[in-house]
């Protein structure tokens, strides 16, 4: 079976290896560099708890966890197929409240997640778990199953995969439109002509809604910016991911400290600006006040797909032979290897 996949993000790309899996011939088009776009921007945070609470719907929470769960043998197999370490790590993740009203909310979280089997652990002493914290803090939820993961990594360890397990992997192509026969996808249209295919997946991220052919056959995929800051101390002071003041800090383990992010929806304006940067580092002062001497060594953006306030976009669409990976928003790096399954599971008729 010939399945053609637009995009080389994190969504083509684990598509890629999971329809290659089942005996797929797969060509993945990609206009720039694979993983060059939101994918290897990304924070890396498999946050399936501390970002997934009400109202996130209860079926799709268990996908986060399962998806969390599921990474360290997704991320061992990349490795020994690519010689590359994507950078998993189950350091925890915590949510720190400075108000009464936040302390309630967080202590409910926990309650609720609890109740579901999660491990979720209110304490009233933050300080006690990462020491930097401010002193402000009045309590913090730990989930110590959360984990993370450097995307730059996993795209490398990806496309690598991906092209040794035989994937065919053109870089620098254009799709214009998707090629139709009546009313069924049957490849694309690009610069240097048409490539036909027995199925489409579009895994085209923030840029999806820009490929035309088959309209209505998606919801509108629009790119929502976020900037990311990057920090660096010696040594190392924190050793969790830390979410609080309406951002969060991701501890690589090395000294380096990302800290984000913005949510902007200015279209695709590649831009950092002094706003966001000053912005990201006010929060990230406010939670850990010790930053303030760390070095500041860099800041990025990256623009993340978003359908609304639904769940993603996977699977088969409504449009023959054409199927979609798309609309992650905040979860793409967690949801990244589940969503390959399940549209290699669609494209193959399950």
């Amino acid at each position: 079976m010939r399945v053609l996949v637009i995009g080389g993000g994190v969504m083509g790309t684990s598509s890629a290896w999971s329809l290659r899996a089942r005996g797929c011939e797969v060509t993945l088009l990609e206009r720039a560099i694979p993983g060059a776009e939101a994918s290897s921007a990304a924070a890396g945070i498999l946050g399936a708890q501390i970002e997934a609470h009400p109202p996130v719907d209860p079926a799709f929470r268990r996908r986060l966890v399962e998806a969390r769960e599921g990474y360290p043998a997704w991320v061992e197999a990349l490795r020994e197929v690519s010689g590359i370490d994507p950078g998993f790590r189950r350091c925890g993740a915590m949510a720190v409240a400075f108000t009464a009203d936040e302390a309630e909310s967080l202590r409910a979280v926990a309650a609720s997640q609890r109740e579901m089997g999660l491990e979720a652990d209110w304490t009233a002493d933050a300080r006690r778990l990462e020491p930097s914290i401010a002193p402000s803090a009045v309590g913090a939820v730990h989930f110590a199953r959360d984990a993370q993961v450097e995307p730059p990594q996993l795209l490398r360890a990806l496309h690598v995969a991906i092209v040794r397990r035989g994937v065919d992997v053109r870089s620098g192509v254009t799709v214009r439109r998707l090629a139709m026969d009546g009313d069924r996808c049957v490849g694309a249209d690009t610069d240097d002509g048409r490539i036909l295919a027995d199925a489409v997946v579009l895994a085209a991220g923030s840029w999806t809604s820009h490929v035309v052919g088959a309209p209505g056959a998606l919801p509108d995929v629009r790119p929502v910016r976020g900037q990311i800051v990057l920090l660096e101390e010696r040594p190392p002071t924190l050793s969790t991911i830390v979410f609080g003041g309406g951002g969060y800090l991701v501890p690589r383990g090395d000294g380096r400290v990302l800290c984000g992010s913005t949510t902007e929806h200015v279209g695709h304006k590649r831009e950092v600006t002094a706003g966001g940067v000053a912005q990201i580092l006010g929060v990230a002062l406010g939670v850990a006040p010790g930053l303030k001497d760390a070095e500041y060594k860099d800041a990025w953006c990256n623009f993340r797909p978003w359908v609304g306030d639904v769940p993603p976009v996977v699977g088969a669409t409504a449009v023959p032979g054409l199927f979609a990976a798309t609309g992650h928003y905040r979860n793409g790096i967690l949801l990244a290897h589940e969503t390959g399954e399940r549209v290699a599971e669609a494209v193959r008729g399950g």
